[in-house]
């Protein structure tokens, strides 16, 4: 599995931003992970017309910040 880590903004309070998180089943790489990602980003973004996405990146599930 490989996260597909979206930096949102609410385009009515751009200064409140957060990250929301996609999984993919597939075993894939970050690099592949990266140039498959616009379609999805596109659908969260149709899915969620409040939000505009700011950035995006991918990682590995492990690399998930552990909370306190």
């Amino acid at each position: 599995m490989i996260d597909l880590v979206l930096t949102v903004c609410m385009i009515a309070t751009p200064q409140h931003c957060e990250q929301q998180r996609l999984t993919f089943q597939a075993r894939s790489t970050r690099a592949q992970c990266m140039m498959l990602a616009t379609p999805y980003v596109a659908k969260w973004v149709g899915d969620h017309p409040r939000w505009k996405v700011t950035e995006w990146h991918c990682e590995w599930p492990e690399q998930r910040a552990n909370p306190i």
